[in-house]
């Protein structure tokens, strides 16, 4: 979520200031971002219920939709602005001024509350568990960089990022449609939880010098860019194996091992480019692109073989 899940080379550019209104705010709003972290997962839990549990509701299928999107508006507005005023993207560069308007906030406010709104709206349709997911998410949302919790700095961005990414997303999209907790889909909410956890962690490794002097204790700052590199491979590694893993255990469609066979070759290639450069950062920007191909591939055959079910 936000600047400590997206590598630069994926940011939008700010906006300038003389840019219209709305293509200053679709300026901040990631759009890459959006499709692989936020889209995934909750198509993934529209699969579940489709394909393994036979049910589908269209219209609350979109309606949900929108409130991702607005949550993701939300998000990539608060980490804009909060990392701004923290100085945290000029810590080796204070005369390059980046430009963050007030209404940044104000912005992250409204798609905040309507989100919410929707979550709440949804709540009516698909029981009090869409309620505690929409909380569960906000929090995490709401608070990533925000104040007072500020999650990153806690050294538990990353795994708010996992759950929310997770768990948290793929079993409120399956509960709008079954109204109901499945185990199966919690099992199957492991691969892009993990390997989503995997890519905040290895994003940060390139950013070790700044976010230590701002005081970000993430989990690349506490172990070390070496061993963030080893811990990210590790999630990222399990995560695709869960996969495979659940697909000979019978939980999952047993062409679930695609999945992690179509993961495989990105994984690799992140993992020999990381080898050779987890300490230059801009020699490392490879290992980045590659585990978010890994993480774009693997949770997206995943998310096809649910669709297709047991059929």
């Amino acid at each position: 979520m936000g600047g400590a899940v997206i590598p630069d080379a994926f940011n939008a550019p700010h906006a300038p200031k003389d840019q219209p209104l709305v293509l200053k705010v679709a300026s901040v709003v990631r759009y890459r971002f959006f499709l692989y972290a936020g889209l995934l997962p909750y198509l993934m839990g529209a699969a579940w219920a489709y394909g393994m549990e036979h049910q589908f509701r269209a219209g609350i299928f979109w309606t949900g939709l929108l409130g991702i999107f607005l949550s993701v508006v939300g998000v990539e507005s608060f980490n804009e602005y909060f990392d701004a005023k923290m100085g945290t993207d000029r810590v080796f560069n204070p005369s390059d001024d980046e430009y963050i308007p007030e209404w940044m906030f104000w912005v992250g406010v409204c798609a905040f509350a309507l989100a919410a709104a929707i979550g709440f709206y949804l709540a009516i349709e698909g029981g009090w568990p869409v309620v505690l997911y929409t909380l569960l998410g906000g929090s995490a949302a709401v608070w990533y960089v925000g104040p007072p919790v500020r999650w990153v700095y806690r050294g538990l961005g990353e795994l708010v990022i996992g759950l929310s990414y997770g768990p948290w997303m793929t079993l409120g999209s399956l509960q709008l449609h079954t109204h109901r907790f499945s185990w199966g889909a919690l099992a199957a909410s492991a691969v892009p939880g993990l390997l989503i956890m995997g890519l905040a962690v290895v994003n940060n490794i390139p950013d070790f010098h700044q976010d230590r002097l701002v005081g970000k204790r993430n989990l690349v700052v506490r172990l070390g860019r070496r061993n963030g590199m080893v811990l990210y491979l590790a999630l990222t590694a399990v995560g695709l194996l869960a996969a495979s893993v659940g697909a000979a255990a019978g939980l999952f469609p047993r062409w679930a091992f695609l999945a992690s066979l179509a993961g495989l070759p990105f994984w690799l290639a992140s993992a020999r480019a990381a080898w050779h450069t987890w300490d230059t950062p801009r020699r490392f920007i490879p290992a980045v692109k590659n585990i978010v191909l890994c993480y774009l591939v693997g949770t997206g055959v995943f998310t096809l073989t649910l669709l297709w079910g047991t059929r």
